[in-house]
């Protein structure tokens, strides 16, 4: 298997083998970064996620590097990577092709190969027997969040030097939307929104629980706001519809 890891170097295989035993202390990270030209916006949240697209594994090669999150990559471990939900979300995994899940939680960036959505470890893609196949279609949900302190890091973000211009945060009700990001930094939320208004797109900034959510629309139906998404997601990969 090959894929892009976003921060590697080597550690000892017999601390990588102790990865497991107590539950990593996860940090919210929500700060843009790049790779291969190309700019990832972390969500605040992942309440209300799902996806649907290609996963892929990865196993020895990466077995006790770093991942991310800054957690110990450990190919016995049910964890994953994914390029926008927040380090410590729960994932149900679901392959299209048999039915069988498994549960992971996100810990790393990826995978950055077009197509697809989430990276596996060896023992979850075994769970649901596409280490053979390589990649396999599935839908994958988010169920819950074991971490516990939003405190951003700056480790695996490239520093954003660019000058917002605060916006004011705008109630919404009614409809159906596009989440397109979340933030605990407004100006990092209000660039966005003005990247999403450059481009021809109605959009706000929600503050909810001192998260500060980008959202396109409102649309009339759920199916446009869904064209709209995959649409976004060109661009923005964790976009997705929520309703009000």
């Amino acid at each position: 298997m090959t894929r892009n890891i976003f921060i590697g170097f080597i550690v000892s295989v017999i601390l990588a083998g102790c990865v497991g035993t107590t539950e990593y202390p996860y940090k919210v990270n929500t700060r843009p970064y790049t790779v291969s030209g190309k700019t990832y916006y972390p969500m605040a949240t992942a309440n209300g996620f799902s996806e649907k697209g290609t996963a892929s594994w990865y196993g020895p090669v990466f077995h006790g590097k770093k991942t991310a999150s800054g957690e110990i990559y450990n190919k016995y471990a049910h964890t994953a990577a994914h390029k926008t939900l927040p380090f410590g979300t729960k994932v149900y995994v679901t392959n299209l092709n048999n039915g069988l899940s498994t549960t992971v939680t996100i810990n790393d960036r990826g995978p950055f190969k077009a197509g697809r959505i989430i990276d596996l470890s060896y023992s979850a893609a075994k769970d649901i027997n596409m280490v053979g196949t390589g990649t396999a279609p599935v839908t994958i949900r988010a169920i819950g969040s074991s971490a516990s302190t939003i405190t951003p890091t700056s480790t695996t973000v490239r520093k954003q030097t660019s000058t917002v211009v605060q916006q004011p945060t705008v109630k919404t009700s009614g409809g159906y939307y596009v989440q397109v990001a979340s933030f605990s930094v407004l100006d990092n939320a209000n660039k966005v929104a003005q990247n999403l208004s450059a481009s021809g797109y109605s959009q706000h900034v929600k503050s909810v629980d001192g998260q500060y959510k980008v959202w396109a629309g409102p649309y009339a139906s759920h199916d446009q706001a869904t064209s709209v998404r995959d649409k976004l997601r060109q661009t923005y990969s964790g976009a997705f519809v929520v309703s009000q």
